[in-house]
């Protein structure tokens, strides 16, 4: 500041003389907190709207925090540029309103995350959308449930209730032929596990609250776009709608990348030796695991998946009751009963699939129950688990 003028205690509160000190290289990207973000001159200013997708105009569209790790997220799923959202259901609804008008027709595959069918059968309905429900299975065939107003494939390979792996290839290359998109929900193998890109998707989403954080303590989410247009169509509209990603948030994300690798190795080699335990217990029916045989899909999860991460489901025998799986549940030590999965603590979840089926009803008798199998030591969880199941 100028010795010509000091400045009251007041302003001196708010205008800062701080400078980063020279040759300070830390190892993590800094945590920018901004609503205002300030120009040179009025001309700088004026001209903001030409640099909106590109750099900074407002703290809502983006800081240094933000788009590093927009930017990283997208390299690790192989496409041109993603947008942030406050969670992983933000994502979706953000490509969905980008991609969707009145009078279009979107197909959804039937093992769709909930909140997703919801939207599609509530809001889009209202904003005159029609929705069809596929058989994720469906393959090629979903040539025959295209129309000349269907603008978009949503998919979701495996689904994360009854983790159907969808053959993603054919399906773009029909939808391609025919002038739609074809936009996946990739949170369950968290962009690393498989390439939504390369496989034909035009647009990816994740959860970031899920295996990029890690560590379920924050809500984010992304879409990545395949090329530049898109990511412009879905960036704007983002801002009409006026989502944005905190800094903080974004900040546990990139502290969250390093690990994803080693933590993604260690959730697959825990489920599958406790979904190796469960395949060998009377209790249980069957296992929804992508990496198992019988999995629907498997053929294709060996195709175009790298690995798999922690999230299986399992069906019980028949003769046992919602009150009894319940008092199973509720007796475990490691496994919270809880939403979500991708973080270090194991979680168990009771679910109806019966509710949420449309295309393809659910033809299996016996309760259903999905693990997110956690950091800890996979001996333990079979010990809790093994407990659990005798008291049935």
């Amino acid at each position: 500041m100028s010795n010509k003028h000091k400045p009251n205690e007041e302003t001196r509160l708010i205008h800062s003389d701080y400078v980063p000190p020279q040759g300070f290289v830390g190892l993590s990207t800094p945590v920018h907190h901004a609503s205002t973000v300030v120009f040179g001159s009025a001309h700088a200013y004026r001209a903001r709207r030409e640099h909106i997708h590109e750099g900074y105009v407002y703290g809502l569209t983006g800081t240094p925090t933000t788009l590093a790790l927009a930017q990283r997220i997208a390299d690790l799923e192989g496409g041109y540029r993603a947008v942030l959202t406050p969670s992983g259901l933000s994502a979706i609804t953000l490509v969905l309103l980008a991609c969707l008008k009145q009078g279009d027709h979107v197909l959804v595959a039937d093992n769709v995350y909930i909140p997703t069918r919801d939207f599609c059968m509530k809001l889009l309905t209202d904003l005159g959308v029609e929705t069809t429900f596929y058989d994720p299975l469906i393959g090629q065939d979903i040539a025959a449930l295209m129309r000349e107003n269907t603008r978009l494939i949503w998919a979701e390979s495996p689904g994360s209730i009854t983790m159907e792996v969808q053959d993603i290839p054919s399906i773009a290359q029909i939808a391609h032929a025919r002038g739609a998109l074809v936009a996946i929900d990739n949170t369950w193998s968290a962009g690393l596990y498989f390439k939504p890109f390369a496989r034909g998707c035009d647009i990816s989403v994740q959860a970031v609250t899920k295996y990029i954080g890690g560590h379920a303590d924050l809500m984010l989410g992304a879409a990545t776009a395949s090329n530049e247009t898109l990511y412009r169509r879905i960036r704007d509209t983002a801002s009409m709608l006026g989502l944005g990603a905190a800094p903080d948030d974004c900040f546990l994300a990139l502290r969250g990348l390093p690990t994803l690798t080693t933590r993604l190795r260690q959730h697959q080699t825990s489920a599958l030796a406790v979904a190796t335990w469960l395949k060998q217990r009377p209790e249980i029916k069957k296992i929804l695991h992508p990496a198992f045989t019988d999995c629907p899909g498997h053929n294709i999860w060996r195709r175009d998946f790298s690995g798999a991460s922690g999230l299986f489901s399992v069906i019980l025998q028949d003769k046992y009751s919602e009150t009894a799986v319940d008092r199973m549940l509720d007796s475990l030590r490691y496994f919270k009963i809880g939403a979500s999965w991708g973080g270090p603590v194991s979680l168990a979840l009771p679910l109806d699939p019966h509710q949420v089926r449309t295309a393809t009803p659910w033809r299996e008798v016996g309760q259903l129950l999905r693990f997110s199998i956690g950091l800890e030591d996979p001996a333990d969880l079979i010990a809790d688990l093994e407990e659990g199941l005798a008291r049935l």
